[in-house]
């Protein structure tokens, strides 16, 4: 499969998309959103095979500035159009939210309107000292888009993330962080590495169960507590029947070191 406007590969386990328009600081172009697209089904249908986790970042020191607005005004000619345009784009984000594999946002430079929603649509964000996110709608008169208003007040809280979309500024990494758009900060030089070794985690990790959990999690906030424990029976008695689970009891059984263990790569990465 070839891409014009993403880069793609799939390296030890983890997939990799760039977003790669330079130029334009990586905007979102049409044909960028049909890369993205048949990057999620390619992810999807190997996710636990040879793909456990995906990390989404951009090119030439930029994530996404969002939305090309040059050719907003040309592209569109009519609410009917824009409005199908739009929900062409919001299935890339489900897609992306709930692709069930740990998805890692590695934000460097700027990650605007549309830009910031998809990173804040992974699992997790890193960012570099120098990245940013912004709710740039507001500057040309629109809404947030490509999931903003759901993920928004999820992540910081009704009233914060209204501050965020009314004001449009700029939120760099460090409150980034100290409000939980950012799950942490990494060196400038060493982003990717970092990137790496954080997905490399999962590589080793019960794919299927995450996803299952992930799948659960994400609609926590939509369900009542009984449907949400009948998700969760649900959930379990699928990951009850899978192989790393029965092999993950033998081992416990027989006093063997476990499949998967956080802490212990933790340990590794501070050797």
């Amino acid at each position: 499969m070839t891409f014009s406007h993403i880069l793609f590969d799939v390296a030890d386990g983890i997939a990799t998309i760039t977003l790669n328009r330079p130029e334009a600081r990586n905007a979102l172009s049409p044909q960028m959103r049909v890369d993205l697209d048949n990057a999620m089904a390619e992810i999807r249908s190997r996710a636990g095979d040879d793909v456990f986790a995906l990390i989404l970042t951009g090119a030439g020191g930029a994530f996404c500035a969002g939305g090309d607005v040059k050719s907003m005004g040309s592209r569109l000619g009519s609410a009917t159009l824009a409005r199908q345009a739009l929900r062409d784009s919001h299935s890339n984000m489900y897609d992306l939210m709930n692709l069930e594999v740990p998805v890692i946002s590695l934000v460097d430079g700027p990650a605007a309107g549309a830009g910031a929603n998809i990173a804040l649509a992974a699992d997790f964000v890193l960012a570099t000292p120098r990245a940013f996110l912004m709710q740039a709608f507001v500057k040309i008169g629109l809404v947030p888009d490509w999931g903003g208003m759901y993920i928004l007040p999820r992540l910081v809280g009704l009233q914060r993330a209204k501050e965020l979309v009314y004001s449009g500024r700029r939120v760099y990494a460090e409150e980034a962080k100290e409000m939980g758009l950012v799950l942490d900060i990494v060196g400038q030089d060493t982003a990717m590495e970092e990137a790496r070794a954080f997905a490399g985690r999962f590589v080793h990790a019960p794919t299927k169960a995450i996803g299952l959990a992930k799948n659960v999690m994400n609609q926590s906030y939509n369900l009542d507590h009984r449907t949400m424990l009948e998700m969760e029976a649900m959930a379990q008695s699928i990951a009850r029947d899978t192989d790393f689970h029965k092999e993950a009891i033998r081992r416990f059984a027989a006093k063997e070191p476990p499949l998967y263990n956080w802490e212990s790569f933790e340990k590794k990465a501070a050797e």
